[in-house]
């Protein structure tokens, strides 16, 4: 028999309703999601455009990635120009993949913080018996929510580093090992967090021991 939930005093309730204040900026992440879908769909088609031969849509996609070809240099060395890109080459092909995936990764994340943290902390969702409920649902709390999430921009980073890499003579030295230091940051970022978490769970069992 489910006990019935005790009334809250007039000030904790005003307290405990404020956060519905959240709601509205769940929702705008669903906007910035539906962005992120479009901006997916727009780059798959001047994917496919280019691989049949439409220049300004290959034109698009390289001005989108940064990607330059091979350099026109005079007799003193100096870069005067870039040779023209007349098709869809292996490493355009990547680039643009990758920035796909990328935007798939960020989705991901997206999913994550909307709805991990709509119930988290503003209400549950009651998906207890819903098939689709995501397995990580099950189990999720504010700190796993900050693992999950430290995972997930860990392998963004990757992404764009991995793009940084493949198209590394169109950056600055400085550039690339920046890039690499921040990556590397976020990583012991994640450990840290994911050790601490470790830490507090221990805690946690001992004093109910």
């Amino acid at each position: 028999m489910n006990q019935p939930t005790p009334a809250l005093r007039p000030l904790p309730r005003l307290i405990f309703a404020t956060r519905w204040l959240q709601l509205p900026l769940y929702l705008g992440l669903i906007v910035a999601q539906a962005l992120y879908v479009f901006q997916f769909w727009t780059e798959l088609v001047h994917l496919i455009e280019a691989a049949f031969g439409n220049h300004d849509a290959l034109a698009q996609l390289v001005k989108s990635i940064g990607y330059k070809a091979v350099a026109i240099k005079d007799a003193a060395g100096a870069v005067t120009g870039y040779e023209p890109i007349a098709k869809l080459n292996e490493t355009i092909l990547m680039l643009v993949v990758l920035g796909l995936i990328d935007v798939v990764m960020i989705s991901n994340l997206l999913i994550m913080v909307i709805v991990g943290g709509y119930e988290t902390f503003v209400s549950r969702m009651g998906l207890e018996e819903h098939p689709d409920q995501p397995e990580w649902l099950s189990h999720v709390n504010a700190s796993v929510l900050k693992v999950k999430l430290a995972t997930a921009i860990i392998g963004i980073s990757s992404i764009h580093l991995l793009k940084t890499f493949i198209n590394a003579d169109n950056y600055e030295v400085k550039t690339l090992m920046w890039q690499t230091i921040i990556h590397v940051t976020f990583l012991f970022s994640a450990l840290a967090i994911a050790y601490t978490d470790k830490l507090l769970s221990g805690s946690h069992s001992n004093d109910k021991h």
